[in-house]
């Protein structure tokens, strides 16, 4: 891993990985800190040119990352998140089922499951960047 032009192994900079705790950038907490999503910030948007660029760059690691199909629960109803998706004014989404009905739901809106699926830290990476 390189930060600042210095490069180490992984392990050296967030200690071993625990067992059963998912992502590239879950280590020893559960959930990442502020370095951390900041980190993966600037891994998503590193070669991105406006924010057009940066959101294209960031719905890509979530894309390539989350681990989906996965359940979660919305105002009350168990539903499957199947996908994301980003629209054309640049929103993204969580595609979301339940049966034979469909909904988008805003990815930051989106409330995760405990355990929460593989690569949510990217989720939490957005969150962090909206503020």
């Amino acid at each position: 891993m390189c930060i600042r032009d210095r490069c180490r192994p992984e392990e050296e900079i967030r200690g071993p990985r625990r067992q059963g705790v998912g992502g590239r950038y879950r280590g020893v907490m559960d959930r990442p800190g502020r370095a951390e999503l900041e980190a993966m910030i600037e891994e998503a948007t590193v070669d991105a040119y406006g924010e057009d660029e940066q959101r294209t760059g960031l719905f890509t690691m979530l894309e390539e990352h989350l681990d989906v199909p996965f359940t979660t629960t919305v105002l009350g109803g168990e539903v499957t998140v199947r996908g994301v998706d980003l629209t054309p004014d640049g929103r993204i989404l969580a595609v979301c089922a339940r049966g034979r009905a469909r909904q988008l739901i805003g990815i930051l809106e989106l409330p995760l499951p405990a355990p929460a699926p593989e690569g949510a830290e990217w989720i939490e990476a957005l969150r962090h960047r909206a503020g």
